[in-house]
């Protein structure tokens, strides 16, 4: 299975004043397309190269499994922004209330995380498996998707995310994101509570009697049954 670097679902210049045209075409067509690119190299010849993104990044380590946990963390970032005005739906809404208090109160929560995460790394918003919200910091490589989260929402706190528009100020970037959050993907994937329906993901499809996922997210489900 050869992985391709997703169109955008926007121009390239669409993101502005949040990002430039020009972090753009180095975020998205350099360090992005060098993860795919590298991913497409490292599984050639070997097993991986006909399971799913998903897999790969479940059972591997090392170059591999940074390369395409990379590759799924920026997939899932640009289906995470906008140039449209985007609300979160009531039933989203509700859940962030009560989780942190108020919409507002989330904002700030998620804020602080992502200007306290030291070095490379991505903020989330995550569904665990229990379904409750949670806010976490992963560095450099590391994604929800090896610790049995659902993915909501991230921002890249790589320095190459933001250094062309920013520099060094982080809080500026962390605080413009707002205005380009996909609220209605957000919403769209807490409401369905689908693992399998990720944006980015392209995982093969579980009812698939020969897909090695199929089995680990069962081994995932009996494990979560088990400490419950």
């Amino acid at each position: 299975m050869k992985h391709h670097l997703p169109e955008l679902p926007y121009g390239m210049n669409a993101l502005e004043p949040f990002l430039s045209k020009e972090t753009l075409e180095y975020h998205y067509g350099k360090h992005h397309a060098a993860y795919v690119a590298n991913l497409n190299r490292l599984i050639e010849g070997t097993d991986y190269e006909t399971m799913s993104l998903e897999y790969i990044i479940t059972q591997s380590e090392g170059s591999l499994f940074n390369n395409a946990a990379q590759t799924f963390n920026h997939n899932f970032y640009w289906e995470c922004l906008t140039p449209e005005k985007t609300r979160p739906s009531e039933t989203l809404e509700h859940a962030l209330t009560e989780t942190f208090g108020s919409i507002e109160q989330f904002k700030k929560a998620f804020s602080e995380a992502a200007a306290s995460l030291f070095g490379s790394g991505w903020t989330w918003l995550i569904l665990d498996p229990h379904e409750h919200l949670q806010i976490v910091n992963k560095s450099n490589a590391d994604t929800p998707i090896v610790h049995r989260h659902t993915p909501l929402l991230t921002l890249d706190v790589w320095e190459h995310a933001y250094y062309i528009d920013y520099r060094n100020a982080r809080a500026a970037y962390i605080e413009k994101f707002w205005d380009f959050v996909n609220w209605k993907t957000m919403s769209r994937i807490y409401e369905e509570k689908e693992h399998t329906n990720i944006p980015g993901l392209s995982a093969i499809p579980n009812n698939d009697p020969d897909d090695p996922m199929a089995d680990y997210l069962d081994e995932m489900q009996q494990d979560e049954e088990a400490s419950t």
